[in-house]
């Protein structure tokens, strides 16, 4: 629905230009939001926050795997000696280990994603707001984003739109 609306609002501007006898010259714009986005200096600035926030559990993930491949290397590589009840306990200690870990695993998928979307959004917010300073300081009467199928160099203002990030 919203790029229906984008669309819809670029073809009313388009329409509006060629009209016979308007007075002024509208000014228009592109900007390749994902190109600043992974081009920004402040997105490498949160993914490395992002990175020193969680290494230390992604450490501990680590740890935990190799403690429990040591003991299923220990029941595959002993069992055959142990008794009927120390492996019955290994078994249910490697399974413990497992669903421990299975579950650690997904708490750090689920609060990472979290803590990605948040700095996304942040970044996000930062983009278009140099967008906005971008159009009012040169006076753009339309800025395009998403949703255009194509845009010559000639209105293409990404590159601006990076070095307000800067």
């Amino acid at each position: 629905m919203l790029n229906v609306m984008k669309s819809w609002v670029a073809i009313c501007a388009l329409s509006m230009i060629a009209v016979p006898g308007w007075a002024e010259e509208i000014k228009i714009g592109f900007v390749n939001v994902a190109r600043v986005l992974e081009k920004a200096p402040q997105a490498a600035k949160a993914k490395k926050k992002l990175e020193q926030e969680f290494s230390p559990r992604d450490k501990k993930l680590v740890a935990q795997q190799k403690e429990l491949k040591k003991l299923e290397e220990k029941l595959a590589r002993d069992a055959a000696v142990m008794s009927e009840s120390e492996r019955r306990k290994i078994e249910r200690e490697i399974l413990s280990k497992r669903r421990e870990l299975q579950r650690a695993q997904e708490e750090f998928r689920e609060d990472f994603n979290i803590r990605r979307n948040e700095e996304l959004a942040k970044l996000q917010k930062q983009v278009f707001e140099a967008i906005k300073a971008l159009a009012k300081e040169e006076k753009y009467d339309l800025l395009l984003t998403d949703g255009v199928v194509y845009a010559s160099d000639k209105v293409d203002v990404t590159e601006k739109v990076q070095k307000k990030l800067q």
